[in-house]
């Protein structure tokens, strides 16, 4: 099983984490573009062009044919919120949206009674990450950020999880799903 990327949106439609693995092999086989690089989290690139002009979210969303990060983030969210939604209109107030997939990826998707949407992107032959998202919820994210009196309550402008045992946490959990 190889897990692409995890993202988590706050209750105010605001990525607030982003952690990417595997993404040369996604990039390889997947027909939408996605960016190259490992971040964990939300920063803007603040790179130059050969003039000394920085370079703007539009020239850098552009380059090589490839979206930046929070381009990718609004993406993902435009697509989880207009499939929630869709499901919420077609069916019984029991049924939730839980994943879908396409020929190059699957998306899974965990919101929690706050409003937070953890979403994972994998292969296509994972099955269903509903129950590893609520643990990575309830062991990692309220562990080491709710209960952090560091962190923020709220993560204003897409200020993102900046907590470094969340992080470490993380990585080894998913290193343990990835074998």
């Amino acid at each position: 099983m190889a897990i692409y990327s995890f993202y988590i949106f706050d209750r105010h439609c605001e990525c607030i984490y982003i952690k990417q693995w595997h993404e040369r092999e996604r990039a390889a086989s997947a027909l939408r573009p996605t960016t190259s690089a490992s971040t964990s989290s939300p920063v803007p690139d603040k790179r130059v062009s050969a003039g000394g002009k920085p370079i703007t979210d539009t020239e850098n969303s552009m380059r090589n044919g490839r979206l930046s990060v929070q381009d990718d983030a609004k993406l993902i969210f435009g697509v989880v919120f207009s499939l929630r939604n869709m499901v919420r209109k077609l069916s019984t107030p029991d049924d939730n949206f839980i994943s879908y997939r396409t020929n190059n990826y699957k998306l899974h998707y965990y919101e929690t009674p706050t409003n937070l949407k953890f979403v994972m992107i994998t292969d296509v032959k994972t099955n269903n990450l509903r129950v590893v998202l609520h643990q990575i919820y309830v062991n990692l994210y309220v562990e080491y950020v709710v209960k952090n009196p560091l962190s923020p309550v709220e993560h204003p402008g897409g200020e993102g999880v900046a907590c470094e045992l969340f992080e470490l946490g993380l990585e080894s959990f998913v290193r343990t799903l990835d074998h």
